[in-house]
């Protein structure tokens, strides 16, 4: 049986910036992972995911996400490849809204630079939006995109070219952790290490059994449509968008090469009980909502859907990371619960895991990530 100091399982987002941490440290480990690199399978795809500061979940996370902008930076400068992109974000909802009061709240706490602009200031700025008479606009001029495919395959190349080993194809099928270490059964084989770190997405709660880490995970759907002109182009101006309506909570992205524009639903999504029976058709019900969002809020894009892409989201009872040693283990490190916000700290949660795996503790600020922490109308024993 092979043995290393850790074992990573799941290479998306956070998985691949965890071996990457370890490996760049001198560690001698391990990555496996079911689907290959950079997959459509789990929660780490679709072309773009959202980066920002002025972060209105929790003023908590502000230090986590500039650290975050540090290290998408340093890898940037490691492989050469550009992977986030500062196109500006505007945010969109009535002034008292929790997403509007969140992001003054987290900007105001961290000096982070937010310009408010009232219904003209938005009509004369963004034309190709429309906006309520009651609502606001904050604009964020450093927040962007992450390339998020590319993301994950340069954290894997800098990983393996610091000495990390793959194993791909291999899907877990159990584990086990003593004082003298934790062994790792895959279809393959079996691998020996001293620390196991968890990374598994949707597949998370599965690989812990008898856990009482309460994760919902969500089919969400990704659709892309027709840019309608050069306008809605990243390289002429279009910024990510983000829209806090009563009918939800919509983002969206400029278009790229392709020409198309990328728009989704960030509340909702229907539970799933089990990720590997999920749906990924193109069912009515999920373009129903963001078609409507468009025709009151960007009617110049749409109706006709030209790729859809189909995603999870493991959602905690309060939206929150988990991200911590497993109850009564020691050796077994966890990270889960991103609910459909988290890619954009990879760089700071691999270099978190990498600090619990390598010396059992972090500097960095995320007690409030604790998988001990009770969540709000959720029993607890």
């Amino acid at each position: 049986m092979e043995r290393f100091e850790a074992i990573v399982v799941g290479l998306g987002g956070m998985g691949s910036a965890t071996l990457f941490h370890l490996a760049q440290r001198g560690m001698r480990v391990l990555g496996i992972e079911p689907n290959g690199i950079a997959h459509d399978r789990g929660s780490s795809h679709g072309q773009t995911r959202i980066i920002r500061k002025a972060y209105f979940e929790h003023p908590a996370y502000v230090p986590l996400v500039e650290r975050s902008y540090t290290g998408w930076a340093e890898l940037e400068a490691l492989s050469g490849e550009q992977l986030l992109q500062q196109t500006g974000l505007l945010t969109v909802g009535r002034a008292d809204s929790d997403v509007i009061e969140g992001t003054l709240r987290s900007a105001g706490e961290h000096s982070l630079a937010i310009e408010s602009l009232n219904p003209d200031d938005l009509q004369r700025r963004f034309p190709m939006f429309r906006a309520n008479e009651e609502m606001i606009g904050l604009w964020e001029g450093d927040a962007g995109f992450l390339h998020v495919e590319d993301c994950v395959r340069t954290y894997i190349e800098q990983a393996t070219a610091c000495g990390a080993t793959l194993a791909l194809g291999e899907a877990v099928e159990s584990w086990k952790s003593t004082e003298a270490g934790v062994t790792v059964t895959t279809q393959s084989g079996r691998y020996g290490a001293d620390r196991l770190i968890l990374c598994a997405g949707p597949w998370t709660t599965g690989l812990i059994p008898g856990s009482h880490l309460l994760i919902e995970v969500r089919r969400k759907v990704m659709l892309w449509f027709d840019a309608p002109d050069e306008r809605f182009h990243v390289g002429h101006g279009f910024p990510v968008f983000c829209f806090d309506t009563p009918g939800g909570f919509f983002y969206g992205f400029p278009a790229l090469a392709n020409g198309l524009l990328k728009v989704g639903e960030h509340s909702g999504g229907q539970p799933l009980p089990d990720p590997d029976q999920i749906d990924r058709s193109l069912r009515p019900e999920d373009q129903t909502p963001v078609l409507e969002f468009l025709r009151e809020h960007v009617p110049d894009v749409g109706p006709e859907v030209r790729a859809h892409s189909v995603c999870m989201y493991s959602m905690t009872p309060d939206e929150h990371f988990i991200v911590d040693f497993v109850p009564d283990r020691s050796n077994v490190i966890v990270a889960a619960g991103f609910s459909g916000h988290g890619f954009k700290f990879a760089p700071v949660i691999g270099s978190v895991l990498a600090d619990l795996a390598q010396q059992g503790r972090t500097d960095e600020s995320v007690d409030f990530l604790s998988a001990a922490r009770r969540f709000p109308g959720a029993s607890h024993t």
